[in-house]
């Protein structure tokens, strides 16, 4: 439930403590009993109680979704640490990655509704990898460290500099490169090689499929709304003041509308590298480790 809060909130730029989880119908205060995860959400057949206001399917999805993640990494992580690991130790490592986990959740319904990753998630979870790199195998500070460097540069140099060298414009945002510093500050760089080009892959995938459905991709309503609300509040400002705010505008992807070209169309790229990260987090290590395998008898 607190996911959801940070989910609703953090775009809005509003503080995640304060107020109480309240009705977005009428305001009145959510009871402790109506914000039971998933249970609640059925009881009341998905309106509040008090106003009787549609409760939107995100919330029971995102509890879901946090619940499947925890049962997976006891499954596939904690269950098969060694037999001589620590239950405190056990716990860490737990803790540890759940919170990893369900903050890559939050980044991609926030890409997802607004297209931007919030830094204190992307850099939060960085210096947070960089800190608890002692509770992942194999992995040393240096590896961490060298690691965040190339998930952050894989993408600022190609897609930050070059591609607007080229073409006038960012290919992705920085919030993507912060991501994927993020990725290489957990899993070292070859994580955050592999987030980027599984990402990439499943994006493409899902791209192809929305335009075959669809027949074209558009950009979230609330982003729409947003430049929009800009656009009106530049509308107010002198000349000068106006040329400056434009300016300063012009650093960030989503001020410019996006185009209706296939090649040109805009998707937020966050929700997949996300599930790169969750995949890799969860089997990645397996999969390397069965292709270095298959590789040995190629060579």
């Amino acid at each position: 439930s607190f996911l959801n809060v940070v989910i609703y909130r953090v775009p809005r730029r509003m503080s995640i403590a304060r107020p109480a989880s309240h009705c977005p119908g009428c305001g009145a205060p959510v009871r402790f009993y109506d914000n039971i995860p998933v249970v609640s959400y059925l009881v009341l057949g998905g309106k509040a109680r008090c106003c009787k206001t549609r409760i939107s399917p995100r919330y029971v999805l995102v509890e879901i979704i946090g619940g499947a993640l925890a049962w997976a990494l006891v499954e596939g992580q904690i269950l098969r640490l060694p037999a001589e690991t620590s239950i405190a130790r056990a716990a860490m490592i737990f803790a540890a990655d759940l919170m990893f986990a369900l903050s890559l959740v939050a980044v991609a319904f926030i890409d997802l509704e607004h297209m931007y990753v919030p830094d204190a998630i992307s850099i939060g979870g960085t210096l947070f990898g960089l800190v608890t790199f002692s509770l992942r195998p194999d992995l040393g500070i240096t590896e961490a460290l060298l690691g965040a460097a190339i998930g952050f540069g894989i993408v600022w140099l190609p897609f930050g500099v070059l591609y607007r060298l080229v073409r006038g414009r960012t290919g992705m945002g920085m919030g993507d490169a912060k991501l994927l510093m993020m990725a290489g500050a957990w899993f070292g760089w070859m994580g955050a090689v592999f987030a980027l080009l599984a990402g990439a892959v499943q994006g493409t995938i899902a791209a192809l499929a929305m335009l075959l459905l669809r027949g074209k991709i558009e950009e979230p309503a609330s982003v729409q709304a947003e430049r929009r609300e800009t656009e009106n509040a530049l509308a107010l400002l002198g000349p000068e003041e106006r040329a400056a705010a434009e300016a300063e505008l012009a650093k960030d992807p989503l001020y410019e509308a996006s185009s209706s070209g296939v090649g040109l169309a805009r998707i937020a790229f966050g929700p997949f590298l996300v599930l790169a990260m969750l995949e890799y987090l969860l089997a990645g290590r397996d999969w390397l480790q069965g292709y270095v395998r298959w590789l040995g008898p190629l060579g």
